[in-house]
């Protein structure tokens, strides 16, 4: 591992347990194993390696998502796909996401624009999705902002709580997490989880394997 991967490294376990503001550069350089001076070599700012970590991670969630539904008509497929891949990325990479979700409030307003427009995009595809269901009439809610919302909030969750020692298997998880999704959606039953091994093949193409 090179320095500036043990500085990522390190920036994503602090951040995600102390918070950006909570964590200081000797902190950072006593878990990346290198002297403060030479920390700054590989990280900028503060603010650049946050952002940085955060850009990447969304890049790579954004990737993830239009791989999995690139082709799938089927508004119900697409969705069911767009939340399992959530769960799955989540429940993998729990500091990652979990510094995406926290921090992007503490980053100045020239650094949040580029976050927040890969964020804006990723929520984007799930909102077309959710409308072209609409359309078809393949799902029936009268909020579907407000419920889309809520869809993210419920999947994102998962990255604080799961652990691979519990009672559902992830496949299980991320497949019984589509089904309520398409049921708060109202989509026509019977509802099935979406195809997880495609799923699970975008995640390890984009973020390695497990």
């Amino acid at each position: 591992m090179t320095s500036g991967e043990r500085v990522r490294r390190a920036a994503v376990k602090l951040f995600a347990a102390k918070g950006f503001h909570g964590t200081g550069i000797r902190d950072l350089a006593q878990e990346a194993q290198l002297s403060s001076a030479s920390l700054y070599h590989y990280m900028g700012t503060k603010e650049d390696l946050l952002a940085g970590i955060m850009r990447d991670s969304l890049g790579r969630l954004l990737t993830g998502a239009e791989r999995a539904v690139a082709g799938v008509t089927d508004p119900a497929e697409r969705m069911g796909r767009l939340v399992a891949l959530h769960v799955i990325t989540h429940a993998r990479r729990p500091e990652e996401t979990k510094v995406v979700d926290d921090e992007v409030r503490v980053l100045s307003s020239g650094a949040r624009r580029a976050v927040v427009e890969l964020r804006d995009a990723y929520e984007r595809l799930w909102g077309e999705t959710i409308e072209a269901g609409l359309r078809a009439g393949a799902f029936h809610t009268p909020r579907p902002e407000v419920t889309r919302k809520a869809l993210l909030e419920m999947c994102g969750g998962v990255a604080r709580w799961y652990s691979a020692r519990g009672a559902l298997s992830l496949d299980e998880l991320a497949g019984h997490y589509a089904v309520l999704a398409l049921r708060a959606l109202g989509a026509r039953e019977p509802l099935a989880a979406p195809d997880l091994d495609v799923c699970r093949a975008v995640v390890a193409s984009v973020w390695g394997p497990a």
